[in-house]
């Protein structure tokens, strides 16, 4: 069960403790039940009104109960910026390996890798682009990012996102946000995989719609947020916390479940988003629209106009548009673009750019659409036509410069080394004796 919309103060009590919820204020000397009251604050207090981000939490025992954090193992997470030399070439990787359950059990966490980001979490300014390979659930043990927000992106596998707000189903061609501070756990059904945005310092909202009006692209009602449920559970074994902070990982043990909330209510939450609700705007003339028509999200910079982290959608849709290049044009950019594939074919390189591997172009790197694309929908009839059918591919798009790990480099041994190949069959069309054609 879910409550619906974008951002709004929504209240929730788990119906097994109905009244739950105080009345009339939120911090009473005595709790319903004998709850404890924790405040969850994703802003600073004074944030403007539209801005202030907060949640009440109603729980058996608050979080503050557990044994000191110590430092773990990172594995692949990292926010090491400078660990290889920066590489400013078209980057292409195939479909990242998912390992095998019958030969190593990895869960939500220890498979988490770092493909690539900037910035820093320290001074709340950054991005980071992860991947997760897993196979096996995460058991007695829970996981909590002070450093950002975390967009995912399923792949392959449905993954069970269990909250301190609620669960959350999230399938292929669902995305959903954990929130900076919000602890969750992962439950996998076999082998899977996905992408992640993390951004430092903003959290992500719906962007203007500008001459658009008031609807259109991702509509508030279609976000969806989990409703309360508690678990009064004790564990003798330990129960284990991980915390995502300033780039490190850290672990500490208490002897309870971390999702024993019975009521909630605030503006502040987890929430996710079906992509095939995104009501999407097209070109019905002519030329190619730029692709921030397709954003879904952003986490704005404090320049007007100029965001931390887009993320873009490239959804089936109509191409009718008359003389004109259909296809992607070809680009170089401000912005970094790193892209990745949930399903189906890319429009602009159908061959090469898989499902569950991921390209990036970098600041200023030119790219564009591969040879064959490009002859083929120069000379195609221009009659409509659905573009994308069965497919969808997203963009992770940022004013960061990003830099990518000697994972993703070199220890993934994923990187497709042949992907500037695809642009080498281009040729000169180019006729110094061309005229207009009379009309």
């Amino acid at each position: 069960a879910y409550m619906c919309g974008f951002g709004n103060e929504f209240s929730s009590e788990d119906p097994r403790c109905p009244g739950s919820l105080p009345e009339g204020q939120n911090n009473p000397q005595v709790c319903p039940y004998g709850l404890y009251a924790e405040q969850l604050s994703g802003s600073a207090f004074t944030c403007p009104r539209p801005a202030n981000k907060r949640s009440w939490l109603y729980r058996i025992l608050p979080s503050v109960k557990h044994k000191p954090f110590t430092a773990v193992p990172c594995g692949n997470l990292t926010e090491n910026w400078n660990e290889v030399e920066p590489d400013p070439n078209q980057l292409r990787w195939l479909p990242f390996t998912i390992p095998k359950s019958t030969e190593k059990k990895v869960d939500f966490v220890a498979g988490l890798h770092t493909v690539c980001g900037a910035g820093d979490a320290k001074s709340r300014n950054g991005i980071s682009i992860h991947v997760y390979t897993c196979n096996t659930s995460m058991v007695d043990r829970c996981f909590n990012n002070s450093d950002g927000d975390f967009l995912i992106v399923p792949q392959q596998g449905e993954i069970l996102i269990t909250t301190e707000f609620g669960k959350m189903m999230v399938e292929p061609n669902e995305i959903c946000v954990i929130q900076q501070g919000m602890r969750f756990s992962v439950d996998v059904f076999g082998e899977t995989r996905g992408y992640i945005m993390e951004v430092y310092g903003a959290h992500f909202e719906l962007p203007d719609l500008g001459p658009i009006g008031a609807n259109g692209l991702a509509n508030p009602r279609d976000f969806l947020c989990p409703v309360a449920w508690y678990e009064d559970r004790k564990v003798a074994t330990g129960y284990t916390i991980i915390n995502k902070y300033q780039g490190k990982l850290f672990a500490c043990q208490q002897d309870f479940s971390p999702f024993n909330v019975v009521a909630w209510h605030g503006n502040y939450t987890p929430y996710k988003y079906n992509l095939k609700n995104f009501m999407v705007i097209n070109c019905v003339a002519f030329d190619h629209a730029d692709p921030s028509i397709f954003t879904v999200l952003t986490a704005k910079s404090t320049r007007p106009g100029v965001a931390i982290a887009d993320f873009v959608i490239f959804p089936p849709r109509w191409g009718v548009a008359d003389h004109t290049f259909r296809p992607p044009y070809y680009h170089r950019n401000c912005m970094s673009e790193f892209m990745g594939l949930i399903k189906g074919h890319y429009e602009a390189k159908e061959e090469g750019f898989q499902p569950g591997g991921a390209s990036l172009h970098s600041m200023m790197t030119p790219h564009g659409p591969d040879a064959d694309c490009f002859e083929k929908n120069s000379t195609a009839e221009l009659k409509p036509e659905r573009v994308a059918e069965g497919t969808m591919a997203f963009m992770f798009e940022s004013s960061f410069s990003m830099a990518v790990t000697k994972w993703g480099l070199q220890t993934c041994q994923r990187l497709d080394k042949t992907y500037y190949q695809c642009w080498e069959p281009l040729r000169s069309h180019f006729n110094p004796n061309w005229k207009p054609s009379k009309k």
